[in-house]
C-alpha cells in the first residue's frame, strides 16, 4: 500500500503567510488613511466655521466701533448745547468784559481749539504801571514782532476793567505744557511786590467764579503760574502763601454768596 505524502510547507489557502501579512497590513494602511482623510475633513470644516466667526465677529466690532464714533459725536453735541445753556444761565452773573480779540497768528493767538478746561490760572504782568490796554497791545505786537509766544484770555487792569483777548474755545500761550486745558488771566498792578490794587482783585474775583461756574470747577482749580513750573507768577502770591489761601476763601464766599442771592 503506497502512502500519499502531502506538503505541509503550503497553506491550504494557496497564499503564502508572507503574502497574507501584506495583504493585512495594507487593509490596516488603507484603514488610516480613511481615518487620517476623516480627521483633516473635521479640521478644516472646524477652521472655515472659526474663520466665518471670525468674520462675524470682526463685521459686529467694525459696525459698534463706528455707531460708537458716531454716538459719540451726538454726545459732543448733546454736550456743546448744555454747556452753551449753562453759559446763557450764567450770563447775568458774568462781570463786564470788554471783548478786544487779537489777530490770529502764530505768536499769541494760534486759534487752535480748546476742547477742555480743567483749570484756571492767574498771572501777573511782570511790568508794573502798565495798563489792560498796554498789554494787549504787546500781545498783538507779537504777533509783528516774533520775539516770543505770550498771551493770555483775559486782562484784568489796575483799575479793575477786564479785556478779553482770546476766545474761551481757542487756546493761549501762558502755561508751557498746559496751554490745551487751561484759561490765564493777566494781571496789571501799580506795586513793586506785585499785589494787585482793590479793584484788580475785586474784578478778579468776579471773573474766576463766573469762568468756574461756565467750566463746573471749584476755587480749588483756580492754579498760580508758579503752582505749574515753578515761575515766581503772580509774585504776591508766590512770596504770600496766606494771601493766594485768602484769595481762594474770599473767592469761595463770593461763589456761595451769589448761589444763595439766585436761590
Amino acid at each position: 500500500m503506497e502512502l500519499e505524502l502531502i506538503d505541509i510547507t503550503k497553506p491550504e489557502s494557496g497564499k503564502r503567510p508572507e503574502e497574507k501579512r501584506k495583504a493585512v497590513k495594507y487593509k490596516k494602511s488603507r484603514k488610516r488613511r480613511r481615518r487620517r482623510m476623516k480627521r483633516n475633513k473635521r479640521l478644516k470644516g472646524m477652521i472655515l466655521l472659526c474663520e466665518l466667526v471670525l468674520i462675524i465677529l470682526f463685521c459686529v466690532l467694525l459696525y459698534l466701533l463706528i455707531r460708537g464714533f458716531s454716538g459719540k459725536g451726538a454726545l459732543a453735541s448733546v454736550l456743546y448745547s448744555e454747556r452753551r445753556q449753562m453759559i446763557q444761565a450764567n450770563e447775568s452773573q458774568k462781570p463786564a468784559i470788554t471783548e478786544d480779540y487779537l489777530t490770529v497768528n502764530p505768536y499769541s493767538r494760534p486759534g487752535t481749539e480748546l476742547k477742555r478746561v480743567n483749570n484756571i490760572f492767574v498771572h501777573y504782568t511782570a511790568n508794573p504801571g502798565t495798563s489792560a490796554a498796554q498789554n494787549r497791545s504787546y500781545f498783538e505786537n507779537l504777533g509783528v514782532t516774533g520775539e516770543t509766544s505770550a498771551s493770555a484770555h483775559f486782562i484784568i487792569g489796575y483799575e479793575g476793567e477786564i479785556v478779553q483777548c482770546i476766545p474761551l474755545d481757542e487756546i493761549g500761550y501762558a502755561v508751557k505744557k498746559r496751554n490745551d486745558d487751561s484759561i490765564s488771566i493777566e494781571c496789571c498792578y501799580l506795586r513793586e511786590d506785585g499785589k494787585f490794587t482793590e479793584e484788580t482783585y475785586q474784578s478778579l474775583i468776579k471773573l474766576s467764579a463766573w469762568l468756574l461756574k461756565e467750566y463746573k470747577l471749584t476755587p480749588e482749580d483756580m492754579r498760580r503760574h508758579y503752582d505749574e513750573g515753578g515761575k515766581k507768577c503772580p509774585l504776591y502770591y508766590v512770596e504770600n502763601e496766606a494771601a493766594w489761601e485768602q484769595f481762594i476763601q474770599d473767592l469761595r464766599e463770593y461763589i456761595l454768596g451769589e448761589d444763595e442771592a439766585a436761590a
